[in-house]
Parts: structure tokens; C-alpha cells; sequence
């Protein structure tokens, strides 16, 4: 199996990190904290978004064909990491929230969203950081 090239989570993941540390060093309210704040939301996003997509290259070689492992949902993907010992069950269960948590961006671009984004990030940063240290393991 070819490497598969995690650079542009890398780009996502440091992004994130640096909206997470620069929203602390700002009021709330501000217009500073409104400019990470969406930042670090759009970053969540986006980090989501690729770990699903990477994760999905890396389960390859457990399926039978590519088709069968396109059938698979999101939630699927992190399962079945889950069930090739590629993620433990508390990471895996971790990863459905943060995927809730996307899925009511869909709904709800609000405060309520935004305060429960911020209070998943710096779980969301470690496993996300995690998950790339196991993507990028031959």
C-alpha cells in the first residue's frame, strides 16, 4: 500500500492548534475572539472532514474492494478502525461526538454551537493528532 500523504491534515491540524491558542489570549466578545472562534470552528471542520477521508484510505487493505469500503458512512469508518484495533473504543466513541457536534453545524452556526465546539477542541486536537500518527504507520 502506498503512503498516504497527510500534509493537508498536518495544515488543518496546525491551524486549529494555533486558533485553540489564540483564543485564549482574547476577551470574549471581542471582534479578535469572533475571527478564532471561526476560525477554530471552520478548523474543526475541516480536521473532521480529513481524518474521515484519510482513515478511510488506511482500512483499504481490511475490505474485500474499494466499493465495499465506500459504502461505509462516516460513523462506519470509525468503527471499523475500531474493530481493526487501528483506534480503541474510547477514541472511536470520542469520534462520534465530534461528528454530532459537525453534523448540528448544518443546523445551528450559534453560540450554542460554537461554545460546545470549544469545550470538544482540545480532546478533538489529541486524537486528531493521534489518528494522523496512526494513518501515517506502515
Amino acid at each position: 500500500m502506498d503512503k498516504i500523504n497527510t500534509e493537508y491534515l498536518q495544515k488543518c491540524l496546525d491551524t486549529l492548534k494555533r486558533s485553540y491558542v489564540l483564543i485564549q489570549t482574547v476577551s470574549d466578545g471581542s471582534i479578535e475572539y469572533e475571527m478564532y472562534r471561526n476560525a477554530l470552528v471552520k478548523g474543526f471542520e475541516m480536521t473532521l472532514e480529513q481524518s474521515g477521508k484519510l482513515l478511510k484510505k488506511k482500512l483499504l487493505p481490511f475490505f474485500p474492494s474499494k466499493k465495499s469500503l465506500d459504502m461505509l458512512t462516516f460513523k462506519d469508518i470509525f468503527r471499523s478502525a475500531n474493530k481493526f484495533s487501528l483506534l480503541s473504543s474510547p477514541e472511536t466513541e470520542r469520534w462520534m461526538k465530534y461528528r454530532d457536534n459537525r453534523n448540528n453545524t448544518a443546523h445551528d452556526y450559534g453560540e450554542k454551537f460554537a461554545t460546545e465546539t470549544l469545550a470538544l477542541v482540545q480532546d478533538f486536537i489529541a486524537d486528531a493528532e493521534h489518528l494522523k500518527a496512526v494513518i501515517d504507520r506502515d
